[in-house]
């Protein structure tokens, strides 16, 4: 026998792709289709590459005299006829189209190369036209009989069979269209996200005949070992475990479904002439269809070149190598072609396989929490994102890795749109629906020609009432549902991206409701988004930074400010250093609108902490806490911001690893002297300096000196406001003796007179009391400790 492809004989590729074996009509030992009937090819032959048939046909047996007309097949004419049926499915020009489409999608060169198979597009139109006119013909029913409602969900059913029906193409339209709320109401998305492809996987044989023509030599020349089965399959292709004979490393080796491109290039041409169809007869959607199925093909026809697929793996592992404990598969390319891709094989657990991730010890919210910042990342960082993470695409590791896999399918956000998203979270934060309808044009939601002013009530009236609780505590399945309500009934038109993303991110949360039914993916996300606000120093993001720390008048929000503070330390690669691109920020022209309301609640903390100090340290020396209020009197809002200064003072010691600066004899009778609050601010300013170099080049620059003047002024107002209370304290009475004790306004013990005494005033007490540094007058505060 003569050598075939790959040096074997065409006896070896007879058994290797199973056709010499006995026929199941006759028994005879032949090739797998009958010799008395017209040639019947059986799914293994169309696996069988070109340089193969050619050995087949070379080494093919004479026919003996004496054979019947029906051994036809062994002659010259019968192996010629069997090479011919072979080449019909697939013209030379689709491989190069499928490549072509792969780049760069043009609908017209592929309606120009299927011009040649007229009579399968024609067939396959049959089948879809007969199959969808009949949906079609229902819900126009349900229309003229004023049904539509109640029968929304059973049509939606009837919808997922009919593609699921119609097969992969229109399975993955199907799984397109469960994440567009602007395109079908609730019920369709709810049904349609159930929506799974049912193609069994297809023989190994065939597998291994794409192997070897894709790398144009046999498996036992690239892989010393692969797995008769596949261990995973799709609608696209199947993977195979494999050990590369090369390097001795694990593989999986992806190979690509026999014959899937023709049939997706048929469907999409049919497909794109049926949405114009629908485009031109249609008024009930607000957005052409036919460039959303171009963008649709165009994807699927990138998921269908393994090459670029690898390509995609690499970028996405480049970009988000730094992400903690985000991992994706290398890529062998000495074992990859167009329709075979050849990874490394990384042993892990489906995050959807809860008794596999209990037994190695997994955490399914773990993992989710990952996932999430990994998808605000990809979409918010370099707008380069996963746009397939079903549950079969993500891998847990038992060194704690989350694995990404599949790259077929991807997607990159504008620049602009990603600084709008997290500016739509700010409006949604403050409840700023006129200002959430300007995000739309940004976002490319909407026409700059419609007037987006009209929508601000219906996401009022959504919003405000799921608002009840704060924005971290609601199910991002819920906004997405209640918000999609709002989508169908307006103009919107939801790019790609943003409806992939959107999927990716339902997708998680659903994972993490398996395992606790009380997860809010939103609450997960916050920490990278204030990360984001407070680090990142792009111009568009501190002005979203201002709208959320700064209220309507102006004032700051202080405990939004400590929220973001407390909740970015929560990011997965937090580093307190990144906080000084805000310090930059704040004392830079830039920083002006935050920067005074910053200085005027700082000086509200540093007053009240110095205050408080001062009080306390004469209830130390005297026991006399209602002398102590008397001499510092407290202001309005003390007591709420007393635990904030307090806080604040521990950070600052836990920053300069030292105690915080004392303030030594800035106040006499409850008031800040003009020198003792410089004398206070220079303190704080010295020590930040000597614990932080950094802080000396912040203090060069202009809005450095503003902040010094801003808390100096603002310093000594709030201690005139104090004397003046002080002089009102005057004129209150006394606290009596009871029982030879004397009780303050607040019931405190203060010492001990004389029964029928009164207590002197706090003008008339010069007794000198012992103190830490000696002797001092209770007229006058001194170190607050």
């Amino acid at each position: 026998m003569p050598a075939g492809a790959g040096g074997q004989s065409t006896t070896q590729h007879m058994h290797q792709y199973g056709l010499y074996q006995p026929c199941p009509e006759c028994r005879h030992r032949a090739f797998t289709f009958h010799a008395t009937r017209p040639p019947r090819l059986h799914s293994r032959l169309s696996a069988v590459p070109p340089q193969t048939q050619a050995a087949l046909r070379t080494a093919a047996p004479k026919p003996k005299k004496g054979t019947s007309p029906g051994d036809w097949f062994f002659t010259q004419r019968g192996q010629q006829d069997w090479v011919n049926a072979m080449e019909i499915k697939q013209t030379t020009d689709i491989p190069e189209l499928l490549r072509e489409l792969g780049i760069k999608y043009d609908p017209d060169r592929l309606a120009e190369v299927l011009k040649s198979r007229r009579g399968q597009v024609r067939s396959r139109a049959v089948q879809v036209t007969a199959t969808v006119g009949a949906f079609v013909a229902r819900i126009l029913k349900d229309y003229a009989t004023g049904s539509v409602e109640a029968n929304m969900r059973k049509r939606a059913v009837q919808l997922r069979e009919l593609l699921t029906k119609l097969g992969p193409s229109f399975v993955k339209v199907g799984q397109a269209l469960s994440s567009r709320p602007d395109l079908l109401p609730k019920p369709y998305l709810e049904v349609l996200s159930d929506l799974q492809d049912r193609l069994q996987p297809f023989p190994t044989d065939q597998a291994m005949a794409v192997i070897e023509e894709e790398l144009q030599a046999s498996i036992g020349d690239v892989f010393s070992q692969l797995s008769a089965q596949p261990v995973a399959a799709a609608s696209l292709g199947q993977v195979y475990k494999g050990i590369l004979r090369s390097t001795g490393e694990s593989v999986a080796v992806k190979v690509q479904r026999p014959g899937i491109g023709d049939h997706i290039a048929v469907d999409m041409l049919l497909l794109r002439r049926l949405m114009a169809v629908i485009d031109e007869n249609q008024t009930i959607i607000s957005q052409p269809l036919v460039p959303l199925v171009d963008e649709f093909a165009m994807r699927l026809f990138g998921e269908l070149d393994y090459i670029q697929e690898g390509h995609s793996c690499e970028k996405f592992a480049k970009l988000y190598a730094h992400v903690p404990r985000i991992r994706a598969p290398g890529i062998h390319w000495s074992a990859t072609a167009s329709k075979v891709l050849c990874m490394e094989w990384i042993d892990g657990v489906k995050l959807t396989d809860k008794p596999k991730m209990d037994a190695a010890g997994l955490d399914i919210i773990d993992f989710v929490d990952i996932g999430i910042e990994c998808t605000l990342r990809q979409l918010l960082e370099h707008g380069y994102f996963h746009a397939d993470p079903h549950p079969g695409n993500l891998l847990a590791t038992t060194s704690g890795d989350l694995v990404y896999l599949d790259f077929g399918m991807m997607s990159e956000a504008p620049q602009g749109a990603r600084y709008a998203i997290i500016a739509h979270v700010v409006h949604l934060v403050n409840r700023d629906y006129q200002a959430m309808c300007r995000d739309y044009y940004k976002l490319e939601f909407m026409d700059p020609s419609v007037d987006t002013s009209p929508i601000a009530p219906a996401l009022a009236e959504f919003f405000d009432d799921a608002l009840g609780a704060s924005v971290s505590q609601l199910n991002f399945r819920a906004i997405v549902d209640g918000l999609g309500n709002v989508l169908f009934q307006y103009p919107f038109r939801v790019p790609a991206y943003y409806a992939l993303i959107l999927r990716s991110l339902t997708v998680l949360e659903g994972l993490a409701l398996s395992a606790d039914r009380g997860y809010k993916l939103l609450g997960r996300a916050y920490p990278y988004m204030a990360r984001r606000l407070l680090t990142d120093p792009a111009p568009q993001l501190r002005a979203s930074f201002e709208e959320l720390v700064l209220d309507q008048g102006g004032g700051l929000r202080w405990n939004r400010l400590e929220n973001l503070m407390e909740e970015s330390s929560k990011s997965m690669d937090y580093d307190p250093s990144q906080l000084w691109l805000l310090a930059d920020w704040l004392v830079g022209e830039s920083g002006k609108t935050v920067r005074k309301p910053l200085c005027h609640e700082l000086v509200r903390l540093l007053d009240t902490l110095v205050a408080d100090n001062v009080r306390r340290d004469i209830v130390q020396r005297t026991g006399n806490q209602w002398w102590a209020e008397r001499l510092v009197p407290i202001l309005p809002g003390d007591r709420e911001t007393l635990p904030r200064a307090r806080m604040l003072q521990n950070t600052l010691r836990r920053q300069l690893d030292t105690s915080a600066p004392e303030p030594q004899r800035i106040q006499s009778g409850g008031v800040t002297q003009p020198e003792g609050a410089r004398h206070l601010v220079d303190g704080l300013q010295s020590r930040l300096q000597a614990a932080m170099p950094r802080f000396q080049e912040l203090m060069n620059q202009p809005g450095a000196a503003e902040i010094r003047a801003e808390l100096t002024r603002g310093l000594v107002e709030r201690s005139i406001a104090r004397a003046i209370r002080l002089v009102f304290n005057q004129n209150q009475a006394t606290p009596q003796v009871q029982g030879g004790a004397v009780k303050g306004q607040g019931g405190w013990p203060i010492g001990t007179v004389p029964s029928g005494q009164r207590q002197p005033a706090p003008w008339q007490m010069q007794t000198a009391v012992p103190g830490p540094q000696g002797n001092v007058s209770l007229g006058v505060a001194t170190s607050a400790q």
